[in-house]
C-alpha cells in the first residue's frame, strides 16, 4: 500500500467485488456526493481533497471491510469539512452510515493536548461511539493511517505533534483491536518523525544485513520443509520483517546493540489446523534445541486482542538463535487484521461489543466515571489499550487477564469492587503473599476477605491498574465526605444544644 498511490474509484469497486460485494450504486451515490461536497478543497500537498477519503476508503476495502464502511471512508469528513448535515447523510445513506460519519467526525475534533475539564467527556464520547459500533475507530485508524503517509506536507511542528498522539493513541488503538499492520506502519512512520537519526541509523544497518540473514533463513526453510513433508504437514514458510521501531525500543528495553538484537531471526509458520501447530512445535525441538523460557502457547491461552500463535525460539544452525511463530491460516488471519477478520453480523447488524469478550477493556474503561480530568481519561486509555499482560487462574479455574506487575489487590478489584474493598490477603499457589505481591502468569490467585476491611490510602502507591486505581480513590473521597458530613452535624448538634434548642431529624 504505497502512500503515493492514486487511487480511483475503480480501484476500489475492484477490491469489494473480490470481496464478494457486488451491489455498488451506494458506494457510486456516495463519490458523487464526497466530491461535490469537497469540490475546491485541497490537502497541504495540492493535491483534491477528494484523493483523501478515497485512499480511506481504499484501506478499508483492502481490510475486508462492509460496504457501510466503505462508504463511511469515503463520506468522513462531510459532516466535519463541508455543508453535510446528519439528516442529509441518513436521508441519502441510511442512519447506519450517518452514524459511523458522525462517529468519526466527533473523534476528529478532539484535541488529545486540550486542558479543558470538558475534554475528558468528548474523549469519554469518543470511546462510547466506539462501544456502539467499532467501524467508528476502524473508519478513523484508516483516516489517521492515511495522514501518516502524507505526513511530509506538514510543517514540522504539525508533523511532530501529530506524529505523537499517533504512536501514544492511535497505533496502541490498533493493536488493542488486533490490527498488526497498522500498528507496525504507524510505528515505523512515527518513528520516522519523531527521531530521524536513529530511524536512518537503524534503516541502513538492517539493508546491510539484509542478504546475510535471507541466506540463513533459507536454509532453515529447506530443513523444515524437508521434514513436514515427510510428516505430510503442509505448510507456508516465509521470514517476519523486522520492525524499526520494535527494534529501537529492543535496544532501549534490553540495553542492547543493534547486533544484539537483529541478529535475533525470525520465522512464521502457516499450518491449517491446531493439531498440526503443536506437531511442527514438536518438530522444530526434535531439530533444535528451545530456549528455556521462550516458549509461549498463545493458542490455549489467547491475547485479549484475540491473538492466537504458538511462539518457541531455539539454537539453530551454526548457533544461531531463531524464533518461530506457528499458527493456522485463520489466526495468522486474525493476527494481521484484528475486528476486521472478527466481522460478525447478525440480520446484517454489527455485533454488541458488550456481548464479545473483546471488549471487555473498553467497557471497564467507560465505567470510570471517577476520572474527571482529560489526562486521568488519556493516562488510563495509554495503561488498559496496551499492557503486558499476564493470565492467572481463580481457585474455580476461570482466567484472569491483567497487566503485568499488577497485584492481589488488582485481582481482586477485577472481580468485584466488593471483594476489593474489603481484601485483607491472598494465597497464591496455596502460599500467603502481602497484598503488594507482584503475580506472575499461571498461578492461582485466592482472596481471602473480611467484612471489617477497607480500602487504605497506601494501596495506592502498589496497584497498577487502573481499575483498582479508581475504586480504592472513590471509596476514600466517599469516607472523607460521609465523616465531613458527620463532624458538621456533631457541631451543629452541639450548637443547638448549648442554646437549648432541638434539632428535628
Amino acid at each position: 500500500m504505497s502512500s503515493q498511490k492514486l487511487v480511483r474509484l475503480m480501484d476500489i469497486q475492484d477490491i469489494l467485488k473480490k470481496n464478494g460485494i457486488s451491489d455498488l450504486e451506494k458506494l457510486h451515490k456516495a463519490y458523487v456526493y464526497a466530491a461535490q461536497k469537497h469540490r475546491g478543497q485541497q490537502r497541504k500537498s495540492g493535491e483534491p481533497y477528494l484523493s483523501h477519503p478515497l485512499n480511506v476508503a481504499y484501506i478499508l476495502a483492502e481490510m475486508n471491510m462492509d460496504l457501510d464502511t466503505v462508504i463511511g471512508g469515503i463520506l468522513h469528513d462531510t459532516l466535519e469539512d463541508t455543508d453535510a448535515t446528519y439528516e442529509e447523510l441518513s436521508e441519502m445513506f441510511g442512519e447506519d452510515i450517518a452514524f459511523i460519519v458522525d462517529g468519526v467526525s466527533k473523534i476528529g475534533k478532539i484535541k488529545f493536548k486540550s486542558s479543558e475539564e470538558k475534554q475528558a467527556e468528548n474523549f469519554r464520547k469518543m470511546l462510547i461511539s466506539m462501544s456502539k459500533d467499532v467501524r467508528v475507530i476502524v473508519i478513523k485508524l484508516a483516516d489517521r493511517l492515511h495522514n501518516m503517509r502524507t505526513i511530509d506536507h506538514l510543517d514540522e511542528e504539525k508533523r511532530k505533534r501529530v506524529a505523537k498522539e499517533t504512536i501514544e493513541i492511535y497505533a496502541p488503538l490498533a493493536h488493542r483491536l488486533g490490527i498488526a499492520w497498522i500498528k507496525w506502519e504507524m510505528e515505523d512512520m512515527c518513528f520516522r518523525v519523531l527521531n530521524p537519526e536513529m530511524y536512518y541509523d537503524i534503516y541502513n544497518k538492517v539493508k546491510l544485513k539484509r542478504s546475510e540473514r535471507e541466506s540463513y533463513l533459507n536454509e532453515i526453510v529447506s530443513i523444515l520443509k524437508s521434514h513436514m513433508k515427510e510428516e505430510k504437514i503442509d505448510a507456508e514458510i516465509f521470514g517476519r520483517p523486522k520492525h524499526f521501531y520494535s527494534i529501537y525500543n529492543k535496544m532501549v528495553k534490553k540495553k542492547s546493540s543493534f547486533n544484539e538484537i537483529y541478529d535475533l531471526l525470525a520465522l512464521r509458520i502457516l499450518v491449517n489446523t491446531v493439531p498440526e501447530c503443536y506437531a511442527v512445535l514438536g518438530l522444530i525441538h526434535s531439530l533444535w534445541k528451545p530456549i528455556q523460557g521462550r516458549f509461549k502457547d498463545y493458542i490455549a491461552m489467547p491475547k485479549s486482542n484475540m491473538y492466537q500463535s504458538l511462539h518457541t525460539t531455539v539454537i539453530g544452525p551454526k548457533g544461531m538463535t531463531v524464533e518461530f511463530q506457528i499458527r493456522t491460516h485463520r489466526m495468522n488471519r486474525i493476527a494481521e487484521e484484528g475486528i476486521a477478520a472478527h466481522w460478525k453480523y447478525k440480520e446484517g447488524k454489527p455485533f454488541d461489543p458488550k456481548e464479545d469478550k473483546s471488549f471487555i477493556w473498553l467497557r471497564q474503561l467507560l465505567d470510570q466515571k471517577e476520572l474527571k480530568r482529560p489526562q486521568d481519561l488519556v493516562d488510563a486509555l495509554k495503561e488498559d489499550i496496551l499492557p503486558a499482560q499476564i493470565y492467572l487462574f481463580t481457585p474455580a479455574g476461570d482466567v484472569v487477564e491483567l497487566p503485568r506487575g499488577s497485584t492481589p489487590v488488582d485481582f481482586a478489584y477485577n472481580i468485584h469492587s466488593e471483594v476489593g474493598n474489603t481484601c485483607v490477603g491472598a494465597k497464591v499457589n496455596g502460599r500467603m503473599v502481602p497484598l503488594r505481591y507482584k503475580l506472575r502468569s499461571g498461578e492461582k490467585v485466592e482472596i481471602l476477605t473480611s467484612s471489617n476491611q477497607e480500602p487504605r490510602r497506601d494501596w495506592l502507591n502498589f496497584v497498577k491498574t487502573n481499575r483498582a486505581k479508581t475504586r480504592i480513590r472513590s471509596f476514600l473521597r466517599k469516607k472523607e465526605q460521609d465523616r465531613a458530613i458527620q463532624i458538621g452535624q456533631d457541631l451543629l448538634e452541639k450548637e443547638f444544644k448549648n442554646n437549648d434548642l432541638k434539632l428535628k431529624d
